[in-house]
């Protein structure tokens, strides 16, 4: 049992208005005038119509009521309900630990309080909590639709449904899961040929004594492509929603991993002899092979670990951003330092100050190629204070990504 104790500012008169409230087995004792601080709300509804005596509109409020001991039922959850209370005496609340963030937004709507008063700190939590729950239920509809079966649907609708499950959803039969093995062995061996092609010793020398891939490495490799060929054009054509399929970020990788080997194909055996001698489609063709390297990013497709890894750079983009920001700030404000205090000495290596971005650049990120570097002793201070503040860069992160759980905990400690 807890009650709310009078202040001691106030003073005690004979007819305040009081009501006796019983949350979920926990009785509690409330003042008129308190809870009048906010009269829409229930609970000053309440102590009005108590002293009116209007036992209908009681009846409307509570759950229960027992007139001979003046006492209201209210099948509520207790813990939530100090919460509530702290709204009366502090204007704001604060959502506990252990406390379901949309469960205390329905305790808020029950007691008819609005959500203006949530301090910032839980607001920022409930916006988080309420995109994670918006997300697990985009994800539990996919699952149900998944599940359900149209009985009105047409037999080439049966057939798309079942490819588009086979392709997407390895864990919905024995044959999904052969062609996911079979798509994430395909990744890693064109990698790997990809690798392997480049060095010298394994390559063969053409009829213009040029060293090319090996034959049958590029087989392999043309075998890898079909595949990727057949998967894609396979999950478009049993796609619900092409467009939206067109439009995602890995669909848009998957086809960017394709694409370059046909543009090479079409260059290399439908070009014209003239065409392919010049030295812009030349480099087109290496810039294209090169693009190859975006396959491996195919493997978060079949990879659960790759996925947390791109959740959590989206959960952190605002404090990554911060970081950049930071760095920004940072890199044009040396550099500009770097330029000025460089200028006295007659073999510096500071032309500009943009050039002199390249220098801050590799002193806050720590590589140092050592191309370029002040001679000037002022100059040697200003590089000290940028690995001054390089190294204060990942600890800027943490605190930035801390800050939110402080201010969790020190709401905690006041609701205490």
């Amino acid at each position: 049992m807890w009650t709310i104790p009078k202040p001691r500012y106030r003073r005690c008169e004979e007819d305040e208005p009081e009501i006796t409230v019983n949350i979920g087995g926990v009785r509690v004792v409330l003042f008129g005038d308190v809870l009048n601080r906010y009269p829409e709300s229930r609970l000053a509804e309440l102590v009005n119509c108590s002293s009116a005596r209007n036992d209908e509109l009681i009846s409307s409020l509570c759950d229960d009521f027992d007139p001979g001991r003046k006492e209201f039922y209210f099948d509520r959850d207790p813990d939530a309900f100090k919460c509530i209370m702290d709204v009366y005496y502090f204007d704001e609340i604060h959502i506990k630990r252990g406390i379901c963030p949309i469960c205390f937004i329905k305790e808020m709507e029950f007691w008819k309080i609005d959500q203006s008063v949530l301090d910032e700190c839980c607001k920022s939590y409930l916006s988080e909590k309420e995109g994670e729950l918006k997300e697990i239920a985009s994800k539990v509809k996919v699952i149900l639709d998944d599940m359900e079966v149209n009985q009105n649907a047409t037999r080439i609708q049966q057939c798309q449904r079942f490819l588009w499950r086979l392709m997407e959803k390895p864990g919905s039969s024995f044959p999904a899961r052969v062609i996911a093995i079979a798509s994430f062995l395909s990744i890693l061996v064109s990698a790997v040929v990809m690798c392997v092609g480049t060095i010298p010793d394994l390559q063969v020398t053409d009829a213009e004594g040029k060293l090319v891939e090996h034959p049958t490495l590029e087989a392999i490799e043309t075998a890898c492509m079909m595949w990727f060929t057949a998967e894609y054009l396979l999950r478009l054509a049993s796609s619900p929603n092409k467009l939206h399929f067109v439009l995602s970020f890995m669909n848009i990788i998957d086809f960017m991993a394709i694409i370059p080997f046909y543009v090479v194909l079409s260059l290399t055996y439908l070009g014209t002899t003239s065409m392919m001698e010049l030295a812009n489609v030349q480099q087109a063709v290496q810039a294209l092979r090169i693009m190859r390297i975006a396959r491996i990013f195919k493997l978060a497709r079949h990879s659960s670990g790759l996925q947390t890894l791109t959740y959590a750079l989206k959960r952190s983009l605002k404090e990554l951003g911060l970081l950049l920001m930071y760095m920004g700030v940072g890199i044009f404000v040396f550099s500009a330092l770097g330029y000025t205090m460089e200028q006295s000495h007659p073999e510096t290596l500071f032309r500009s100050i943009p050039q002199s971005f390249w220098w801050a650049i590799i002193t806050m990120t720590t590589v140092g190629y050592g191309d370029i570097y002040p001679k000037t002793t002022l100059g040697k201070c200003n590089a000290a204070k940028v690995l001054e503040t390089a190294a204060k860069h990942e600890v800027e992160l943490m605190e930035l990504k801390s800050v939110g759980e402080h201010r969790r905990k020190d709401s905690d400690n006041d609701d205490t």
